[in-house]
């Protein structure tokens, strides 16, 4: 629907930090930190159908998602540890759809996704597309946490749970930070691990 009788309609979200992001022409000088932080740990996973006070937001999953990779590289590089943090970044602004509604939407969706993730990419000084041995680790870590959040959080049995996202290997789900949180608790964590891997730039090799 036109803002205005003939003009096209609006395809931009204004941030809380002032940025007007265009969805379909994104600018890495657009997206900030901040917004992505605020607009993640209120976003829920599972469309919110999820045990506990809190929604298990996507902000929470990313933290889970970065934790587990982790465990399954030790010698995970800032690069790929801070692409992990934003894998899913761009539901920010477009939200979290679960993959049944994804298949329906189909190629725009994607589209629309891989577009912003690039910018967010470009923004942070990332490369603008995921490297295949990345994306592959952060597939497996995506999955293992999706294992632990259906069945833990989302009402799946096991076996069910084992069917759609196979069962983790070498992964178990102590000390993995799976307790829903309050927003504010998990934006707040959501900046300090990014502010921890964006301060690893100045380090020997990028570690510490």
């Amino acid at each position: 629907m036109p803002d205005k009788a003939g003009a096209p309609p609006r395809a931009w979200q204004r941030m809380l930090s002032g940025r007007r992001l265009d969805l379909l022409d994104p600018s890495p000088l657009d997206v900030e930190i901040s917004d992505i932080a605020h607009g993640l740990a209120r976003v829920a996973r599972w469309n919110g159908q999820t045990r506990g006070d809190h929604a298990f937001s996507v902000a929470q999953h990313c933290l889970v998602v970065e934790h587990i990779v982790r465990r399954l590289k030790p010698d995970a590089d800032r690069t790929t540890l801070l692409m992990t943090l934003l894998h899913d970044a761009p539901e920010y602004v477009i939200g979290d759809m679960i993959s049944p509604f994804k298949q329906v939407m189909g190629g725009d969706y994607k589209l629309v996704e891989s577009r912003l993730q690039q910018a967010i990419h470009l923004r942070f000084s990332l490369p603008a597309q995921m490297p295949a041995a990345t994306r592959k680790l952060v597939k497996r870590a995506d999955m293992i946490a999706a294992f632990y959040e259906a069945t833990r959080l989302a009402g799946f049995t096991v076996s069910e749970a084992g069917t759609y996202f196979g069962r983790p290997r070498a992964v178990t789900p102590d000390s993995l930070p799976l307790e829903p949180m309050p927003a504010s608790e998990t934006e707040a964590a959501f900046l300090a691990r990014f502010a921890d891997l964006e301060a690893r730039a100045g380090r020997p090799n990028g570690k510490g």
